[in-house]
C-alpha cells in the first residue's frame, strides 16, 4: 500500500498531527498498537496536562478544544514554588497579556478522547489499530514499514509519535540522550478540605518533590516524586492510610485530603533525540523530546512539534516540493530544536539542583529562589515561559 504519510502512534501528538494535515490532500495512515476501542474511550491514567495559551490556540485551530467539556478544563491562575521547609517561595502570576490564567489543566485521557474524535470519521485518515511495526527501512525514495498484521506500507514520510521510549526512533538509527532521574512519580486526584484558589504548588522538599494542580470542586491532581523503593511503600498503602500519608507529606497545608481516583506510578526519564529526522522520517512529541514533568511542558512541546512539522510539510505541498526532502525536514528540525533545547537544558539544571539535598545545594537553591522573587524581570520571564510554552520574551535574561 502506497501512502503519503504514515504516523506511528495514536497518542495525542500523533492524532493531532494527523488532524493538522487532514485537509492537505495527502493520504494519511495511523498505525497504533492499542485496539481502536481503547482509543475511543481511553482510561484515566492520573496525568493532568498543563496547557499553555499557545497550546490552547493550536487545539482550537485543530477543532479539538471545542470537543472538551467544561468540567474537563480547569483554569490555572497562579503558581507557587517552595524549597525545603521554608515558607517563603516564588510566586508566579500571568504576564500582561490580557489573560487571567497562566494556562489550563486538562486530563490526559480527555485530550486523547477529543483528539481521536476529531479524526474518527475523517475519510482522509485511515487508522490501523491493534497493530505494531515489525520493521522499517528508510530508502532513498521512501520509507517502508512491515506491520504485524502482515501488510506493508510504503510512505513518502513516516512520522514517529510512539513515546519517549520510541522503538521506531531506535530502528531508524537515531540516538537519544536519556537522563534517568532514579525516581518514580505518583499521580492521583484528591479532594481538599482547604481551598486551593486555582494556584498550583511545586514543592522541592527534602527527600521528596510534591506538586498540586488545582481542579474543579476543590479537587486537585497530586504529584509525589520519590525513589523507587520508597514509592512502593506508598503505593501499597490502603486508601485511608494514603490519605493520612499525603496530609502528612503536605504538612497539613490543605487540611484533610481524600483520594478520589486510582493511583498511577511512572518512572522519571527525560529524553532528547540527537536528531529529529532521517531520510523520509521525522520524530514528534515525546519521541523527539520527553521532558521532566516539573515544568509541565511535555505536551506543549509536543504540540509545537506538530505545528512546526505540519507547517513545513504544508508549505512543501503548496510549493510542489517533496514533503520529505532533506530541506523540508531540516527546516522542521532547526525550528523545533531552537524551541526546545533551552527549556530542556534549563529544566534538567533546575531538577538536578532542587532535588540535591546536600547542604551546599540547599543553601544555593534557597538563595536562588529568594533572588528570583526579588527580581521582577526573572519572575515575568518565568511566567511567560509557563504561559507560552518556552519562548522567552525580550526581557528574558541571557
Amino acid at each position: 500500500m502506497n501512502v503519503d504519510v504514515v504516523i506511528v502512534g495514536a497518542g495525542p501528538a500523533g492524532l493531532c498531527f494527523a488532524r493538522s494535515l487532514s485537509d492537505s490532500g495527502l493520504s494519511i495512515v495511523i498505525v497504533e498498537r492499542q485496539p481502536v476501542d481503547m482509543l475511543r474511550e481511553p482510561a484515566f491514567d492520573g496525568r493532568e496536562i498543563a496547557l499553555t495559551q499557545r497550546s490552547v490556540r493550536i487545539l482550537r485551530e485543530l477543532g479539538i478544544w471545542g470537543r472538551l467539556g467544561p468540567m474537563d478544563i480547569s483554569p490555572l491562575r497562579s503558581a507557587r514554588v517552595l524549597n525545603g521547609h521554608g515558607l517563603r517561595g516564588l510566586n508566579v502570576t500571568p504576564t500582561n497579556t490580557g489573560s487571567e490564567e497562566l494556562g489550563f489543566l486538562v486530563p490526559n485521557d480527555r485530550i486523547r478522547r477529543a483528539a481521536y474524535a476529531s479524526i474518527e470519521h475523517d475519510p482522509r485518515i485511515t487508522l490501523i489499530g491493534d497493530t505494531a511495526v515489525h520493521t522499517i527501512s528508510l530508502d532513498r525514495d521512501a520509507s517502508r514499514l512491515h506491520l504485524s498484521n502482515g501488510s506493508t506500507l510504503n510512505a513518502r514520510l513516516t512520522v514517529a509519535a510512539d513515546s519517549r521510549f520510541s522503538q521506531l526512533r531506535r530502528d531508524a538509527g537515531i540516538p537519544a540522550d536519556m537522563h534517568d532521574f532514579g525516581k518514580t512519580m505518583l499521580v492521583c486526584r484528591m479532594a481538599l478540605e482547604q481551598p486551593h484558589q486555582q494556584q498550583a504548588l511545586e514543592w522541592f522538599d527534602h527527600g521528596q518533590t510534591l506538586a498540586l494542580l488545582p481542579l474543579h470542586n476543590n479537587e486537585a491532581s497530586i504529584v509525589l516524586t520519590l525513589p523507587g523503593q520508597a514509592m512502593k511503600g506508598v503505593m501499597a498503602l490502603d486508601d485511608e492510610q494514603f490519605n493520612h500519608e499525603m496530609h502528612r507529606r503536605f504538612d497539613g497545608r490543605f487540611g484533610h485530603m481524600r483520594l478520589t481516583s486510582t493511583r498511577h506510578a511512572y518512572p522519571l526519564v527525560a529524553v532528547y533525540a540527537r536528531r529529529f529526522t532521517a531520510p523520509h522520517f521525522a520524530l514528534i512529541g515525546d519521541a523527539a523530546v520527553g521532558m521532566h514533568p516539573v515544568t509541565a511542558h511535555g505536551f506543549n512541546l509536543g504540540l509545537q512539534s506538530v505545528e512546526a512539522l505540519s507547517k513545513a510539510v504544508r508549505q512543501a505541498c503548496g510549493d510542489g516540493q517533496d514533503i520529505a526532502s532533506a530541506h523540508v525536514l531540516m527546516r522542521y528540525q532547526r525550528a523545533h530544536r531552537i524551541a526546545t533545547m533551552p527549556l530542556y537544558l534549563a529544566t534538567l539544571a533546575i531538577v538536578k539542583l532542587y532535588t540535591d539535598d546536600r547542604p551546599p545545594a540547599r543553601v544555593v537553591r534557597t538563595a536562588l529562589l529568594r533572588a528570583s522573587q526579588a527580581l521582577p524581570p526573572f519572575r515575568l520571564s518565568l511566567a511567560h515561559l509557563l504561559a507560552s510554552g518556552g519562548r522567552c520574551p525580550a526581557s528574558c535574561p541571557g
